[in-house]
């Protein structure tokens, strides 16, 4: 067993707040936080916390990377661990792929600018999301036809019973849409300290999601540079970037999570269903033959976006972000989060599911 005492604790902040560490800008603090660099000072922070327990119970566990991907509907009665675990190293390449293994902390854009910049590709559809890296497996992020597990090779993370560290390979980590075996059965069990992925040598650009290819097509409409075919990674890029900045909210400038709804995910039937209904509903065929509805399309058609409820609402732009300008309480924002869910149930018989980690 390790000797947790000759690890270093960092410093202990009681009563700390957490309103610049969350993206949303909620109000709320947190008994005690600590910022964690490094494996061996997280191992310290866990036995610290064991020891201070006793006999009893242990204090509830918050880990944080960039904030951005968590409601805090009240204030937090334990332990917060704002991950900053850094590292870019490869660990193995071949002919085809390079491994790049990076700590948990690290930014998650800023990855993927470095990854173009020494020309490891695969990531670049997945420029400009919020957060950290440590936090991207989690849920699995994707977007314009890419998610993160097309990519993943292997996570190490800590165990926070035991103070022990386990890898998870991609089959270990059940990947799913916006999904992991960290948002299921092993939830709040681990606290991941890097992920490993597995990067292209050589381009294989992905740009037949919608938004994309009709960016390309206004693009070469227009006669400009990017309509060029096929697109470089570099262009893919720029497309990415170009789209989340004309669609989403910077939240430094408006606080927010980004897309605050799952797209929902229905048969055939009710697909079929809901188009004799609702002309122009937007849809994407997935595995089994299933449907992913747009739902800020749904939130759109019934008249959200742009609404506002005291100092939360919905963005003019794009309805499937909820904005928090007034600093509003976590709470708050889930009130108008139940009332849009509850009215999408109503009008088109579909359900939201919120994306981002409800702390209550």
């Amino acid at each position: 067993m390790d000797n947790h005492s000759a690890m270093p604790l960092p410093t202990m902040m009681p009563s700390a707040s957490l309103q610049s560490l969350n993206t949303l800008a909620v109000p709320a603090t947190a008994a005690f936080l600590a910022r964690v660099s490094s494996v061996e000072q997280l191992r310290a922070v866990l036995a610290w916390r064991k020891q201070e327990a006793g006999q009893g119970d242990p204090l509830p566990i918050m880990a944080l990377g960039g904030g951005s991907n968590v409601v805090l509907a009240a204030d937090f009665p334990g332990l917060v661990l704002q991950i900053d675990i850094q590292g870019r190293d490869i660990i193995a390449e071949d002919d085809d792929y390079v491994w790049l293994k990076v700590g948990a902390g690290e930014n998650w854009h800023q990855l993927v600018e470095f990854c173009m910049n020494f020309h490891y590709w695969g990531l670049e559809n997945l420029a400009l999301i919020p957060g950290s890296v440590g936090a991207a497996p989690i849920q699995n992020i994707g977007a314009y036809g890419v998610e993160l597990c097309d990519y993943f090779s292997e996570l190490s993370a800590v165990e926070i019973k035991s103070g022990l560290s386990v890898n998870f390979d991609k089959t270990a980590c059940r990947f799913g849409y916006r999904d992991s075996i960290f948002k299921q059965q092993m939830k709040d069990r681990y606290i991941i300290t890097s992920v490993t992925f597995k990067l292209r040598k050589e381009p294989a650009v992905v740009c037949e999601y919608p938004a994309l290819k009709q960016f390309f097509e206004q693009q070469s409409e227009e006669g400009l540079e990017y309509g060029v075919e096929p697109p470089s990674p570099h262009r893919v890029f720029d497309a990415v970037c170009s789209i989340r900045q004309s669609k989403l909210p910077d939240p430094d400038v408006i606080p927010n999570v980004g897309s605050f709804f799952k797209n929902p995910v229905v048969t055939q039937e009710q697909y079929q269903n809901l188009q004799q209904q609702h002309e122009g509903l937007v849809g994407y065929p997935v595995e089994n033959g299933q449907i992913k509805l747009a739902a800020g399309w749904l939130i759109d058609q019934a008249g959200w976006r742009g609404y506002q409820q005291n100092s939360v609402g919905v963005h003019k732009d794009q309805a499937l972000v909820l904005v928090n300008p007034g600093h509003a309480s976590g709470a708050e924002i889930l009130l108008l989060a139940k009332k849009i869910q509850d009215d999408i149930k109503a009008k088109f018989g579909v359900v939201l599911e919120v994306e981002p980690r409800i702390y209550q």
